[in-house]
């Protein structure tokens, strides 16, 4: 970024004016969206885009796992993440259908990924993911049986993406050393929370000072749990965007959260003013809304480290797109995700700035 950038003068604005169009990946991540194209193609075909559509989901978050590491091995993000979404759609479908357990359960969930920001960005990044599908399928409350279905197409979803993209790489021999060594980075990780959640409740009681994570985490699950209890208390259709925009854009700085906030509400606007217009306007036979949807989640892979309005933009008309081909009004499902976006943005920044607010106002001259 060089010195006379508009974002070295406006920080806020980094996510939303800065291009690093170097980053595109549009061969490479072709990759990746053939999953995708299967699981729709295979519940348009047998009669269930729904169940398509909930594979493909799981497919396509899994397919961005390709593009963290943990312990240098691609591989393992999409397998734990695999795992992670499966078992949070399971959860989230069972808690939704209380409010008071949803909204602990919330505000919990928001502390563990706070304090996973610690370990290496690849096991933050699933942590991340568990959270969204958590908050996702805490709209669509169920019997544990369907829960179990809906978590079982997730899961094959990722499964599906994580076996192509092996084949495609060249890394299933990495993939057998990779499912061998899961249970032990299980136990590592859990071993590894617990550790930091108990150093944290020590020195709460001896008032010392906590790990750095900490008052992030306590952000994390303060914002959460206000964010699901207004969208579950107000009834908001597709509310469940207000807690996910909330946590995907809540940083640990100001200006990294006023910047992410921005960029995310520029982009969700415009994506669902493009989506919902094109839907408007032109009557797609559901292969060529398939098609449609396939071109924006190709997209969304290749201009993810390119900006991130613009990615927010295509991921946007993906989702659209997407529940459109379940007979979702495309033109309501864009308004409801512009509404909640600004909603749940709004909401992170006011809780940064009133711990900012708070600090100032407690805090010593010697310490301000």
């Amino acid at each position: 970024m060089s010195p006379q950038s508009p974002a070295s003068h406006a920080p806020f604005l980094t996510d939303s004016l800065v291009f690093d169009w170097k980053a595109q990946s549009f061969r490479a991540d072709l990759i990746f969206v053939l999953p995708v194209s299967i699981c729709l193609t295979l519940g348009i075909w047998r009669g269930h885009p729904g169940a398509g559509l909930i594979a493909a989901g799981g497919a396509f978050t899994v397919g961005f796992g390709a593009r963290q590491h943990i312990d240098e091995s691609r591989l393992l993000p999409m397998i734990l993440a695999s795992l992670g979404i499966a078992a949070a759609t399971f959860v989230g479908m069972i808690a939704g259908h209380t409010n008071f357990i949803l909204v602990l359960l919330a505000a919990g969930a928001g502390f563990v990924y706070g304090m996973l920001s610690l370990r290496q960005p690849g096991v933050s990044w699933v942590g991340q993911q568990s959270v969204v599908f958590l908050l996702v399928s805490s709209a669509f409350p169920a019997s544990p049986r369907a829960a179990a279905v809906r978590s079982g197409l997730v899961m094959a979803g990722g499964a599906l993406q994580i076996l192509t993209s092996s084949i495609l790489l060249r890394l299933l021999q990495q993939l057998r050393t990779d499912l061998l060594s899961v249970a032990r980075y299980l136990r590592e990780e859990h071993q590894a929370l617990r550790s930091s959640v108990e150093q944290a409740a020590r020195s709460l009681v001896k008032r010392s000072p906590a790990p750095s994570a900490v008052p992030y985490a306590i952000r994390l699950a303060m914002t959460l749990g206000v964010s699901t209890e207004i969208y579950r208390h107000f009834a908001f259709a597709n509310g469940y965007w207000i807690p996910m925009t909330a946590l995907l854009v809540l940083r640990p700085g100001l200006s990294d959260t006023a910047s992410r906030a921005i960029a995310r509400t520029i982009g969700t606007l415009a994506g669902a003013m493009l989506a919902s217009f094109f839907l408007a306007h032109v009557a797609l036979a559901p292969p060529t809304l398939a098609f449609v949807t396939l071109f924006f989640a190709w997209f969304s892979y290749s201009l993810n480290n390119v900006n991130y309005g613009l990615f927010t933009l295509c991921l946007t008309a993906y989702i659209v797109c997407l529940l459109a081909l379940n007979s979702l009004p495309g033109k309501e499902v864009a308004y409801h995700r512009a509404v909640s976006t600004l909603i749940g943005g709004g909401l992170a920044l006011t809780v940064r700035l009133l711990v900012i607010r708070y600090r100032q106002k407690h805090s010593t001259p010697a310490t301000a």
